[in-house]
């Protein structure tokens, strides 16, 4: 079993790992020996601190050990992908990798014979929405029938929404520019479901929403599109204006590093209805969920 994107992954599956990282977070210390004497292993193509940090931290927390492997520092720059992986599945029980290109981690899991987790590609980003619909669990009790509004970019953390959202029963209503949107793979599954919507106008995504969430415009890799996306989305900035069109209790998520004066506004992320830092800490609780899952699912 792995986690390369929640489409691969039923309902039963997504409820079943937040309810166990709910538990875990309730009551650490009966999971502190879990994952006693095994070891993950970290492979990283990107830079990341709420990634690493969480997952080597939580590794600790469950008793395990995470070794930290800068893809520039190692072999798999030298060697093949999947050569380098065979190798460190001799080593560890559980692969995490975050990289550029979706094929890579297509191509680690199906080198590995231990379970792989992709912890961000291009296309989808399954850690961080599992931890998204975590806590709007907590903060909103029953995710079904809950509208959560993505402005933006149709990047992977909106692709992984769009799926997270219509696979619990939340509508996912998103609002990028027409040459932005997200990818079809995202979009054919939340139609199949009714659950998805896409419009070019964030007033409209927002309207009676009750989360709304934005991401960067410019990603690690689109550096080179920087100055053109920074002309085109202006407009889908979430400020205390557009935020006025939610629910008056709607509650506002990033997945973070947010970009202060672009994106959003620090009068948004520094608000009440801003929630940011508990999704960043609930990285945490969900991947210790979805390694014990995996490490249980041998």
């Amino acid at each position: 079993m792995n986690l390369v994107k929640l489409i691969d992954w039923s309902t039963g599956q997504i409820s079943e790992v937040i309810d166990l990282a709910i538990a875990v977070k309730e009551n650490p210390q009966q999971y502190s020996k879990s994952l006693e004497g095994k070891t993950l292993a970290m492979l990283f193509q990107k830079t990341s601190t709420r990634t690493r940090t969480s997952f080597e931290a939580g590794m600790t927390q469950l008793g395990g050990h995470a070794i930290f492997l800068d893809w520039r520092a190692t072999n798999f720059t030298l060697g093949k992908i999947r050569d380098e992986v065979k190798c460190l599945a001799r080593y560890c029980d559980i692969i995490m990798a975050r990289v550029f290109k979706h094929e890579d981690i297509v191509e680690i899991a199906n080198a590995s014979s231990k379970p792989v987790i992709n912890a961000l590609c291009n296309l989808w980003h399954p850690c961080q929405i599992l931890g998204d619909l975590l806590t709007i669990k907590e903060k909103k009790g029953d995710l079904n029938e809950l509208k959560l509004a993505y402005v933006g970019d149709g990047n992977n953390v909106c692709n992984s929404l769009i799926v997270g959202c219509s696979k619990v029963g939340m509508k996912a209503v998103v609002a990028t520019p027409k040459d932005y949107r997200p990818s079809p793979e995202a979009e054919a599954v939340g139609k199949q479901t009714g659950n998805y919507a896409w419009t070019e106008k964030p007033e409209e995504a927002v309207k009676d929403a009750d989360i709304v969430y934005t991401d960067t415009w410019v990603s690690m890799g689109q550096e080179e599109e920087a100055k053109k996306r920074e002309q085109v989305f202006p407009p889908y900035q979430v400020n205390e204006k557009l935020m006025q069109k939610a629910k008056q209790d709607a509650l506002f998520m990033h997945c973070l590093p947010a970009h202060r004066g672009k994106e959003v506004t620090d009068r948004v992320l520094d608000s009440l209805q801003s929630i940011v830092f508990d999704q960043a800490e609930n990285r945490m609780h969900i991947q210790k969920a979805i390694m014990l899952m995996l490490e249980s699912a041998k």
